[in-house]
């Protein structure tokens, strides 16, 4: 609810001296146009004078003005004071609008900077995950006017949006055309091996890809963004490249397939090139790929720049034609249990013959009772005469039939098992038909057998096979356009993998099973009339799978010219490699026109190379270099466990990922070793240019061991300690469970210095300094502390400590953080200065922006040894003051120490807030932060402050004013003695006319017991009046109002947290003035009473924690 102060003068209590001028100058009740804000324009400076005036000595005489609520609804509407910025280094604009109830007092001072957590949140609630141009939409965003476009938020599933995707990608142009090659070339069991290898190492890399991609959310740009956000931007760069060359060489394979599709099953007598003599066939095939694949690329360049919307709609219909294909394969495989397809393969010999000039197979006919010579006797003779001079081996051997597709049950499976490798131009044989000698190898290739195109071996097989798995970065590039990334890529990624796995299994299996071992290894099909062998198998027809494969390439190779240009794009975007800005501009719409033509022309080399099994390596090493990065960025953030890395994909570790890496390392070089040196030097270039030209991103992990000034990223920060010790007289460390914190919070990771400060100077002090030293390196050994140990000598503690916060430390090594424990004792302490200088660490911290950790009751801690069992983290946010009390129970639960407990969050809402919204938008922001909690948000209602609340601040504040009024100090107690030996001296020789007494004389015969007395007696009067102003004292409202939040958020937190291991706690900030410091620590107290571990903890002044991988 929204509230007005109105100031009534109140006669009587404390007052300000010298500030009535102000307290006149506020009595007029604010203009009802502030909104609710405790002070209208031009009275700012008389309100902060009204809030400082808490904290200064109290006059009898002077009027206090007294705030009184005012409560009517502000002018916002609904009853929520605004904040421009949900993070806490809010503009001038929103310290009109801070908070001003009276349940957070004790926070209100500082509400310009730290936001309520309501607030917080309602900006959260509005978040919506951004892909590319994000900011764009932030600017666009910040224009609160009644023309704002409401942002859609994302739908898309796991199903339509990762699993889908993955599958059409994965699924493609090497299962329909060397499939059933690799199978009857490899064997079958080789085959499985190449496809367990390569289906391992997509699986593997999925899971550590799983698990970056749920480390926060990852904008467009896909594997690229992964990489350079996780390892820094020399590593990204050099592989967002390869990864960029990788699906550009992708482009050129699809659109080599298609042309390859059409050509040689669709429309053969289209090809411009034809070949006279058989051992041109292979050349004339590959200018007539160069030449329609040029149109092709042309063509579908067109499409991509004119119409890049109907190549995503069409993606469908393309997945479809793929589904399609395969259930027809399966529909066939099942139909030659019962009825084999009849595909007859002509046989000569135990040699395999094509079937393109010929339609029988056989060697004469007798037609008329006439023995006639048939087409085939014509190719292998030298006229169709009977006693025509034939090729030996024709004359030798007989022709048969063969049934190229003997069906599941015909046992062929037995002979397919091994592998028949072979050089260029060796003959397709069926080793189990007779053959008799007389072949001549030189002749032979002029022949129209069916003969090897390429020289095959099994790690050329491993090279072409591997493009078939690649596709599964589809889910991660389009995590903004999914409800909800973090559990969508994971399911859908792996899930598409483990699919398509059991495809390929399934289909090299049933191949062997099905098809004739001869058959299987014609790569073209021309033992077939050239028919596809996968369409021989499929059913009810070959063009089934014909069409579907030609549409599925068509589709592929549209995707891959429409994605490799943005990936350029978000590169040469990011400004990493200089050369390439020129391809981050585009059309209007933000089309990369540049990036595209680029990559027109890459792709362009790929189809002059023309040969798919050719190009088809180039592209495994690009892939498989990206994805080796992919393992290692994985392995080395779970190494290096940094604050940061909480994917919510728990299903990973370090050795999987370093297992994965090596890997793709592997298949690198077992594909092909040159083409590997190749990448590797690629990459590797590319990388040191970066590294020399300087790149101007910090991303990198290893920003502090490089001791870099500039803050690391919010991403990579960690709290860098700097521990304050107390020492006893013996120079031994008071808390030592203080270290055992910090090596519990630590874990080894990061910066620690242990700092103490002795009173005095450096020359007289030096041997205790040395002994401090030792005794605090003594005490860090034995609680496992890793760090370093600083002591300084100083004149006073104050200085000392200040001058440690400010100067430990070296560069990009200094602290970040500082650790202290409660002073305990301060209400019974006879010196001021112990509190004083607790409170002075706490505004140093603030000024310095660094974090402050407060331990209350540090002794009872746990020890590095125990074990807390079943309980939970409690976590009270109050303010949101940089995220530092959700990080701190992560880091906390990564110690075996408390690696059991749970986390628990409560926020506070306050009467107007809607809680029950308030506790979704907490659980969505723990969501995106990674983090397993529970929440819970406690309402406290603006009950009237009750006496027990105005009793306990009556009782302070007068506690305070005789403290001030009777607390001497020995030096002023014994100059009081003297006045008054001084003035009795004087009333003696006055009355007894004996000048000649010496002060000496009187001095002598001045006893203590006379001095209290005489003191009292002179004091008398003037005590009398100080006691009664003190009964007739009027606590200050803003105290009251301070005192109020204390006691009521006391109530709740003791309420829901006495059992808790451990309460985390906002820190409210100490008064503006220093005349109200013992009243502050007095509201501590009453925060923290009944609690039994507490850490209060302040923020830096900078976000510590982040939804951003």
């Amino acid at each position: 609810m929204g509230e007005r102060f109105v100031v009534v003068p109140v006669d009587g209590g404390g007052g300000v001296t010298g500030e009535r001028e102000h307290s006149d100058a506020v009595v007029a009740d604010p203009a009802p146009d502030t909104g609710g804000s405790s002070s209208s324009g031009g009275t700012v400076e008389e309100k902060e004078a009204g809030e400082d005036s808490v904290f200064e000595p109290q006059d009898p005489n002077v009027v206090v003005p007294i705030l009184e609520y005012n409560r009517e609804p502000n002018k916002y509407g609904d009853g929520v004071p605004k904040e421009n910025s949900p993070f806490i280094n809010n503009t001038d604009n929103d310290k009109g609008n801070s908070y001003d109830g009276t349940n957070m007092a004790l926070f209100e001072e500082e509400m310009d900077s730290n936001p309520m957590v309501s607030s917080l949140l309602n900006k959260l609630a509005n978040y919506t995950n951004l892909t590319q141009g994000a900011q764009e939409h932030e600017e666009a965003d910040d224009d609160e006017g009644p023309k704002k476009k409401a942002v859609k938020s994302p739908q898309m599933g796991t199903f339509m949006g990762v699993y889908l995707p993955c599958l059409q990608n994965i699924l493609g142009v090497i299962l329909f055309l060397r499939l059933t090659w690799i199978v009857g070339t490899a064997g079958i069991l080789e085959s499985l091996a190449i496809v367990g290898l390569c289906c391992s190492c997509t699986m593997l890399t999925a899971i550590s890809m799983s698990a970056i991609a749920t480390n926060g959310v990852v904008p467009a740009g896909g594997s690229y963004y992964m990489i350079s956000r996780s390892l820094g931007p020399e590593f990204g760069g050099a592989v967002g490249l390869c990864f960029y060359l990788g699906t550009t060489f992708a482009g050129s394979m699809y659109i080599l397939g298609t042309i390859e599709i059409l050509l040689t099953y669709i429309v053969p007598k289209a090809a411009i090139f034809v070949a006279e003599r058989k051992e041109d066939e292979v050349d004339a095939l590959l200018n007539n790929m160069r030449v329609y694949g040029t149109c092709c690329l042309a063509l579908m360049a067109v499409v991509v720049f004119v119409g890049v919307k109907y190549v995503n709609k069409l993606a469908l219909v393309f997945l479809a034609c793929v589904i399609l294909s395969i259930l027809a394969i399966y529909a066939g495989v099942i139909k030659t249990i019962f009825e084999p397809p009849d595909f007859p393969v002509c046989m000569l010999g135990n040699r395999t013959l094509q079937n393109h000039n010929f339609d029988k197979c056989l060697k004469t006919e007798i037609i008329d009772n006439v023995t006639v010579t048939t087409k085939l006797w014509k190719l292998f003779c030298k006229g169709s005469e009977l006693n025509a001079t034939c090729n030996e081996y024709f004359a030798n051997n007989n022709v048969t039939l063969v049934q190229g597709i003997p069906g599941l049950t015909s046992g062929v499976i037995s002979e397919n098992m091994w592998s028949e490798y072979g050089p260029l131009n060796m003959l397709v044989e069926n080793k189990k038909l007779p053959s008799l000698g007389g072949s001549d190898p030189a002749k032979d290739i002029y022949m129209p057998y069916v003969v090897n195109d390429i020289t095959t071996f099994f790690t050329l097989l491993v090279g072409i096979y591997f493009p078939s798995v690649t596709g599964i970065m589809a889910g991660s590039n389009r995590s903004g356009d999914l409800r909800d990334a973090q559990k969508s890529i994971p399911i859908g990624t792996i899930l598409a993998i483990a699919t398509t796995s059991v495809i390929y299994i399934t289909c090299v299996v049933l191949f062997g099973a099905c098809i004739e071992g001869v058959l299987l290894r014609d790569k073209f099909g021309d033992s077939v009339k050239g028919n596809l062998v996968i369409g021989t198998l499929s059913w009810p027809s070959p063009w089934v799978i014909v069409i579907g494969s030609f549409f599925s390439c068509c589709g592929a190779g549209l995707q891959s010219l429409t994605g490799a240009p943005r990936l350029l794009q978000a590169i040469a975007r990011d400004g990493i490699v200089p050369f390439l800005q020129v391809f981050g501009h585009g059309k209007a719409n933000g089309e990369p026109t540049w990036a595209l033509l680029l990559t027109a022309a890459i792709c362009e080399i790929g189809i002059l190379i023309a040969s798919l099994d050719s190009v088809a390596p180039i592209l495994s090493m690009f892939f498989l270099m990206c994805y080796l990065f992919v393992n290692l960025a994985c392995a080395v953030q779970t190494l290096l466990r940094t604050p940061n890395w909480r994917p919510r994909f728990k299903y990973y570790h370090w050795a999987l990922s370093f297992l994965g890496m090596s890997l793709c390392l592997a298949l690198m070089f077992i594909s092909s070793w040159y083409y590997a040196i190749v990448a590797m030097a690629i990459a590797s270039c590319i990388y040191k240019y970066i590294e020399y030209r300087g790149a101007e991103k910090e991303w990198a992990r290893y920003a502090l061991i490089r001791l870099e000034e500039a803050p690391p990223h919010t991403k990579n920060w960690r709290p860098q300690l700097l521990v304050l010790l107390n020492l006893d007289s013996d120079q031994g460390v008071k808390h030592p469970r203080l270290l055992s914190f910090t090596t519990q919070l630590k874990a080894g990771k990061g910066l620690t210095i242990v700092g103490n400060v002795l009173e005095g100077t450096y020359l007289t002090k030096e041997t205790e300094s040395k002994r401090a030293e030792q005794n605090i390196k003594a005490s860090m050994s034995a609680e496992r502390t890793k760090g370093f140990c600083h002591v300084v000598v100083s004149s006073n503690l104050r200085d000392g400590f200040s001058h440690l916060i400010q100067s430990a430390g070296l560069g990009g090594m200094k602290h970040n953080t500082v650790l202290m424990a409660w002073p305990g004792t301060w209400r019974q302490s006879n010196d001021p200065q112990s509190w004083r200088n607790f409170i002075e660490t706490v505004r140093e911290t603030t000024a310095a922006h660094q974090a402050l950790l407060v331990a209350k009751n540090v002794d009872s801690f746990p020890t590095n040894q125990d074990r807390l069992g079943e309980g939970t983290i409690d976590v009270w946010w109050v303010v949101h003051d940089g995220g530092m009390l959700m990080l701190l129970p992560f880091l906390l639960r990564q110690h075996k120490v408390w690696r059991k407990c749970k986390m628990r969050i409560f926020t506070v809402a306050q009467m107007d807030d809607n809680s029950i919204q308030m506790k979704k938008d907490l659980q969505m922001f723990l969501y995106h932060l990674r983090l397993d909690a529970e929440v819970e948000v406690v309402e406290m209602h603006d009950n009237d402050i009750s006496a027990f609340t105005y009793e306990k601040t009556l009782v302070m504040e007068q506690r305070t004013q005789m403290l001030k009024q009777m607390q001497l100090s020995r030096t002023e107690r014994e100059r009081e003695a003297q006045l008054i030996h001084d003035r009795n001296t004087a009333s003696h020789a006055t009355i007894n006319d004996k000048a000649d007494t010496g002060p000496e004389r009187v001095h002598m015969t001045w006893t203590k017991d006379k001095l209290f007395t005489e003191r009292s007696r002179n004091r008398e009067c003037n005590a009398n009046v100080a006691v009664r102003d003190l009964f007739n004292m009027k606590p200050n409202q803003s105290n009251v109002r301070r005192m109020h939040t204390a006691v009521k958020l006391n109530e709740v937190v003791v309420n829901k947290s006495q059992g808790a291991h451990l309460v985390l706690l906002n820190m409210p900030g100490p008064p503006r003035n220093r005349g109200g410091d013992e009243n502050y620590m007095e509201f501590l107290e009453v925060l923290l009473e009944g609690l039994n571990r507490v850490l209060l903890v302040r923020g830096g002044g900078r976000e510590v924690i982040t939804i951003y991988s």
